[in-house]
Parts: structure tokens; sequence; C-alpha cells
């Protein structure tokens, strides 16, 4: 096991899920209970990431952050780095690409949430804020759990999109992905071996994690 790339994916799952969440929390609300102009595009761009080639969008961002670009030049001004090939380029396409996954979950429990529910609440002397924390969200934690799992889980195995913004940079964006890929191609087949199967029993401890939640939402409601 190469405990250094292991360590920057856990970093960039880690920082992700903290960002994410809250993100996914206010974007899923807003997507179940709110009708607007141009609601189901912004349900495209969100589900977007799901069917785009991670090579695509990892293009795109590249461009997006690079030193010709305006974030790029505003980034290296500020900072004295390029954003891209740095930890803190590969988190920001770690956030869009992991985006579906904070809140696809999220916003399918608030959907089964009852508006009735909610009113009722109000009309008891409740504010927002508080039918938000005592109503809302303990009837969706099937659902926020499910967003916090698979974004974790998911960034952990993240490739493409990270390889394409940060490169192959050892203890910077060298994940434990990547470093697969590497002893792959150096036909260090018992380290890949080692590694790979990390990430295949986390995987499907995550994947047994969410449906057990989401058979546990089912009966509790």
């Amino acid at each position: 096991m190469d405990w250094q790339s292991l360590n920057v994916s856990l970093q960039l799952a880690v920082w992700t899920t903290v960002i994410l969440f809250p993100v996914s929390v206010y974007l899923s609300r807003a997507l179940a209970w709110r009708q607007f102009a141009g609601k189901s595009v912004i349900e495209a761009l969100v589900a977007l990431p799901l069917v785009l080639p991670p090579t695509v969008l990892g293009f795109y961002l590249l461009i997006m952050l690079g030193g010709d670009s305006v974030v790029g030049q505003f980034y290296e001004q500020i900072i004295g780095q390029p954003l891209v090939f740095s930890f803190e380029g590969i988190l920001i396409a770690s956030l869009i690409f992991n985006l579906p996954f904070a809140v696809q979950p999220l916003q399918r429990s608030f959907e089964s949430i009852s508006g009735d529910l909610r009113e009722a609440s109000w009309c008891s002397g409740l504010s927002a804020w508080q039918t938000f924390w005592r109503i809302e969200l303990p009837l969706a934690w099937p659902g926020a759990l499910s967003s916090i799992v698979l974004t974790f889980a998911h960034t952990l195995g993240e490739f493409g999109v990270v390889l394409m913004v940060g490169g192959n940079i050892p203890g910077e964006t060298k994940t434990l992905a990547i470093n697969i890929y590497d002893r792959v191609q150096a036909f260090d087949d018992s380290t890949a071996a080692t590694m790979s199967a990390f990430l295949l029993i986390f995987s499907f401890i995550a994947i047994v994690v969410v449906q057990g939640l989401g058979s546990r939402a089912g009966k509790w409601r």
C-alpha cells in the first residue's frame, strides 16, 4: 500500500464531502420544493458529470482553471502558484465531478417529505429555520447519509478528472487510483492488487450502506 497516495485520496475525499454537503443541502431543497424558470436546466447541469466522460470534464476544467483563464490568473496572482497541477485544483475538479452524487440522494429525500407537514410546523409557530432543523433534516437523514457516503467513496476512486487537472505529482495530486495505474504500467501487480482490493472493499461497503439506508428509510416512513 502506498500510504502517501492514500493520504492524498483521503484528504481529497474529506474536503470534498465537507464542502459539498452544505451546498448540496441548499441546492437539493431548492430543486425539491421550488418551481422557478430554468429549473430543468439546473437539474441537467447537476446531473451532467454522471454521463460526461471524466476526460472531457477534465479537459474543460483544465482550460477554465489554467494559467490563461481569468480564474487561473487571479488565483496565481493571489497565491503565487498555478491552480492546475495542485491539490486545490483537483479539489475544485472533485467538487464539480461529485455534485450529482451529493445532491440527488438528498433531493429524493426532501421530495418525499409532505408539504402539509412543513405547513403544519409553520402553523405551530416554528420558523423556517426551526422547521428545517427539527422536521426536514431528521426526515431526510437517510438521503443525507447516502449523500455523504457516496461522495466520499466516489472521490476515493476518481481517476480521469484528477489526472487531467492535477497530473501525477507525488504527495500533492497523486491519488490512490492514479497510483494503481502507475503500478500496473510498471508491472508491479502485487502492489496494484493490494490498493485495488482496498478500493473494492470500501466501495462494496459504501453500496451496502446506501442500500441499507434506502431500505430502512422506506420502512420508517
